[in-house]
């Protein structure tokens, strides 16, 4: 059973996580606010060093609560966090030093130039002269800025404010980047473009990268492995090809007629009937819009075996659609809903004053 398997994924994850190599190393980690408000509900899950590892789930799922944890913002309830063997509370300096953060939000000095801006973050960390020179030439070939480097922050796009948001956040090299939403309110062609100098930050810094994000897209794109997140638990862990192979072969989605109750006593009455059949792998209703996904090993094959049993009792289909998995198939599986792309996004520090109320 998938249930079955997604134990034993968690259980392996546990394990792996108290390996010493660990970059990122999160154990039983709890965060309760004010009120009783659970955030964090003992998760654990480790990064290993030059890993892109992806934090996905929908907003309200601790994605924000646990990057805040890891880069020193708020304090954990329980359990315990390292970076790089450092904790995250006994050692905040140590893990300061040794992290990068870029936050939803740009933060650079509108008024400032591109060049500007780098030349103030590398003399907040202490950097010498000579070495913020050369890491700024660095910083603006690697982020293809150079063009933009005397031009005042204020008149570039939001892809470039992006781009110099995460030169800052690398301008003392750290050995790991956490990004948090990065490319949150970016139109689709910078969003891809943004992916483009991610990916090139990992394999050219050999940077170990945490990224929380509501986008499917952007893990299934970058991502080495991926936790999913949903009510403060990470409910499925692995690499995003070897989480979809594990839904098997293809999905097919079937949507009733309208009517909210009448379209959810329709799918379930018809998952009643097909969780039964042998051709059947796994059943799934979409909370949100009553649809029944069905889980099989041959789609092409299984669609007639399915209209026909539908048929034979008198149960309506409206629509029915056939699919290869994808993550957000994953995360119906394991919640029986979707991620809420739409949803707005709470704001959150952003990286550059962040460091300076630190230094």
């Amino acid at each position: 059973m998938l249930a079955e398997r997604y134990v034993t994924d968690i259980k392996e994850a546990a394990h792996a996580a108290s390996l010493p190599d660990a970059v990122i190393d999160v154990q039983n980690l709890v965060k309760i606010y004010s009120g009783g408000i659970e955030a964090l509900k003992g998760i654990s899950f480790c990064v290993r060093e030059g890993e892109f590892f992806g934090f996905l789930g929908p907003n309200g799922a601790g994605k924000s609560t646990t990057i805040k944890i890891l880069i020193t913002l708020l304090a954990r309830t329980g359990g315990t966090a390292r970076i790089l063997g450092y904790d995250v509370e006994r050692d905040c300096n140590q893990v300061r030093r040794s992290i990068g953060y870029a936050a939803q939000e740009a933060s650079p000095d509108d008024e400032l130039t591109t060049r500007q801006n780098l030349d103030i973050m590398g003399n907040l960390y202490h950097m010498d002269g000579m070495s913020i020179k050369y890491r700024t030439e660095e910083l603006l070939e690697l982020m293809d800025l150079q063009d933009v480097a005397r031009r005042s922050v204020g008149t570039l796009s939001g892809g470039l404010r992006k781009r110099l948001d995460l030169a800052l956040a690398l301008i003392h090299r750290p050995r790991v980047l956490f990004l948090d939403e990065p490319t949150t309110g970016l139109d689709p062609q910078s969003r891809a473009g943004l992916w483009h100098y991610l990916a090139r930050l990992n394999k050219q810094e050999k940077l170990t990268i945490f990224l929380t994000t509501h986008y499917m897209e952007e893990v299934d794109k970058l991502c080495d492995r991926l936790a999913i997140v949903d009510h403060g638990q990470i409910i499925a862990e692995g690499s995003p090809s070897t989480l979809k192979a594990k839904l098997g072969g293809n999905l097919i989605t079937l949507s009733f007629h309208d009517g909210e109750h009448a379209a959810e006593q329709q799918a379930r009455s018809a998952q009643a009937i097909l969780a039964q059949r042998a051709f059947v792998q796994n059943t799934t209703i979409n909370q949100a819009n009553h649809s029944l996904v069905l889980v099989v090993a041959n789609g092409p094959e299984v669609v007639p075996l399915v209209v026909r049993a539908l048929d034979d009792a008198q149960i309506a289909v409206a629509g029915l659609s056939l699919s290869s998995p994808s993550l957000d198939d994953v995360f119906l599986q394991y919640t029986g809903t979707r991620i809420r792309q739409e949803d707005p996004v709470p704001h959150t520090p952003a990286s550059g004053s962040w460091w300076r109320r630190r230094t």
